[in-house]
């Protein structure tokens, strides 16, 4: 909630969006009798809904575990951490359109609720497996921020320890769910209308995660789960079976309206069609006349140029068209009859008129995508580890992802591409490869857990994350002469931290004195300008590339976001003169530190009063804030 002062400047909220205010919003829009003193009355809603007024059962349907309700309590929790800046650790900062974040994609997805709130175009996670080895967590890692900087040693008191989600701990899926259900209800919402997400998986949990999905984004936008043929060899110590697959379970924001690209046209596929007759259309395929579907036109008898006469459709079909349809076909030379002129009639498709690319099909072999062994080489060309025990474990074939980017996304769309178990930045890599390919402006936003490797070459597979982008730049600048000359091939980095700005704690202990300096100045120690414009503008509701200008504005040094959208003033004493100057410029927004007021209250009280008169003038929608 945003405070007014005494001046009537409203303070701006430094905490992430959440969930639950949205959905509070549209229930007030559409049922607003369901609200009584700004509480929900639900025996208000179901007298609403009409149909739904009787006493619904305890006992329903749906995905339940112990730990359900601390991980809803999770989801809408709001953080106050921010994302900062690290050029230090960025490959092209000024010019780069593509994001890499260091820290718990938990955090990070909250963060991002306001500025990429259906905005994101693909989703590709690989999460951890469960597989009682690799899911490795922080113990308490739930309690937000201030565990995440105390595994991370941003805090004093450290010693957190990683543990391993071990069949025998008694929740074994338990603590899996509890840790997925948040992240992806939060994903959710940064989702468009008409964009698809596609999770990676084995048997482990797949059966949970269909269920998962099915609750978070609604059975009726479950539009595949498609087979992935990771391993092309058979392994010959199984006990039972070689297991040679994981799954991809693919969700819409839509998914009833939600389609597929096409993929593209393979000369494997092309070869499939020849021309038997020298039909001068040329090469062509054939497929039944006849199928299972009824058609109360489509059970007559036929006869043959051979001279067999065919009483009728196979058993159980039906022919696809009528009679006279059928005819029309066989005087268009579109009919085949076989070699000696008496098989059942099949039509021909030629290539030259079939579609310009395939519909996908839920079968990936590693002939089209890759495999796992590919997909370590492909890391490996990219990062140089000391030894072959640092190697990362479970990377993905930078062909897969780019099956899933071709079915999801358009070349010159500017689709943000999200991936929050970023591991080794293969999705990065397919990113950039794919853009190369088809002159796309395709971006991402990465983000990775900086977890221990426990070697010394790179110590968090944040840096294995890093350097795998690094190697996939230059490998493409180099094999692709037309990125030479166009814009640099880079990424900006940001890491989770705590908030630029001291945030009141009403559980710490702050004397009286504490607390006077506290607002006296709300900049925390080591609170820069750069990473105060970064925190402001993405929790103003602006993406982390929007582009940022220092302007002149009657003396007073501004930040101008997205061409004067939104302005911030961080250092300096403001005047009334810039406050007038501001307005004018009809901005959206505009922050300004309480600190530029200095001890001027009347000034504050003329800011207040400039931004409200300016609001009847035509597309101002300013309005000045403190933070």
């Amino acid at each position: 909630m945003n405070a007014e002062t005494n001046s009537g400047l409203a303070r701006f909220d430094l905490a992430s969006l959440a969930p639950k205010d949205d959905r509070y919003a549209v229930l007030r829009d559409l049922i607003p009798e369901a609200f009584a003193e700004l509480e929900l009355d639900l025996e208000s809603v179901r007298r609403a809904l009409g149909d739904c007024v009787l006493d619904p059962t305890t006992e329903r349907y749906g995905l339940s575990w112990p730990g359900k309700g601390a991980a809803t309590v999770a989801l809408q929790e709001p953080t106050v951490a921010c994302l900062r800046p690290d050029p230090a650790c960025s490959r092209e900062p000024e010019a780069a359109r593509d994001i890499l974040i260091e820290g718990d994609n938990l955090e990070v997805l909250k963060l991002l609720q306001r500025a990429y709130h259906g905005k994101v175009k693909m989703i590709y996670i690989d999460p951890p497996y469960n597989t009682g080895n690799e899911f490795i967590y922080p113990d308490d890692f739930r309690e937000g921020l201030a565990s995440y900087l105390e595994f991370t040693g941003q805090a004093d008191e450290g010693g957190r320890q990683l543990s391993a989600n071990a069949e025998t701990s008694g929740r074994y899926h338990s603590n899996w769910l509890s840790m997925m259900y948040p992240r992806l209800a939060l994903a959710r919402n940064l989702l468009r209308s008409d964009g698809v997400i596609f999770v990676t998986i084995d048997d482990h949990e797949v059966h949970n995660l269909r269920l998962l999905m099915d609750e978070v984004f609604g059975p009726e936008n479950f539009v595949a789960s498609c087979i992935w043929q990771k391993i092309h060899t058979r392994k010959n110590s199984a006990q039972q079976f070689s297991a040679n697959h994981d799954y991809v379970l693919v969700y819409g924001r839509d998914g009833q309206q939600w389609r597929p690209k096409l993929l593209p046209r393979t000369a494997a596929v092309d070869d499939e069609y020849s021309n038997p007759d020298d039909d001068p259309r040329g090469a062509w395929s054939d497929g039944p006349v006849q199928a299972r579907n009824y058609y109360s036109r489509g059970t007559y008898a036929i006869g043959c140029p051979g001279g067999r006469v065919i009483a009728g459709p196979p058993s159980g079909t039906y022919w696809r068209v009528s009679e006279e349809e059928f005819w029309e076909l066989d005087r268009d030379n579109r009919i085949w009859w076989g070699p000696d002129g008496n098989n059942v009639p099949r039509i021909k498709r030629f290539l030259t008129e079939v579609q310009a690319g395939l519909v996908p099909q839920t079968i990936w072999p590693h002939s089209e995508v890759g495999h796992t062994q590919r997909a370590k080489e492909d890391l490996l060309a990219r990062v140089t580890f000391e030894s072959s025990d640092s190697v990362f474990d479970t990377p993905k074939p930078v062909g897969l992802i780019e099956r899933m980017l071709r079915l999801a996304t358009d070349a010159n769309g500017a689709d943000i591409v999200l991936d929050f178990f970023a591991g080794s930045g293969a999705t990065g890599e397919a990113v950039w490869k794919l853009n190369a390919e088809d002159d796309g402006d395709r971006r991402f936003v990465l983000v990775q857990l900086p977890e221990p490797t426990g070697y010394d070459d790179y110590a968090t597979v944040a840096e294995i994350t890093r350097a795998r982008l690094d190697g996939a730049a230059d490998a493409l600048q180099a094999g692709h002469p037309t990125l030479v000359d166009g814009p640099p091939v880079g990424f900006r980095t940001y890491y989770l931290a705590e908030s630029n700005f001291r945030v009141w704690n009403t559980h710490s202990a702050v004397g009286e004195d504490g607390a006077v300096s506290l607002f006296a100045d709300g900049t925390a120690e080591g609170a820069t300008g750069e990473g105060i414009v970064a925190e402001l503008l993405l929790k103003a509701g602006f993406e982390l590339i929007a582009d940022v200008d220092q302007v002149d504005v009657a003396g007073v040094e501004a930040n101008s976001v997205a061409d004067g959208q939104l302005l911030i003033v961080a250092d300096g004493q403001l005047t009334l003169e810039a406050v007038e100057a501001m307005v004018a410029m009809e901005p959206a927004l505009i922050l300004v530190l309480d600190r530029c007021f200095g001890d001027d209250d009347e000034l504050k009280v003329n800011t207040m009063q400039t931004v409200r008169a300016a609001k009847g003038l035509p597309r101002v929608r300013s309005r000045g804030w403190l933070v």
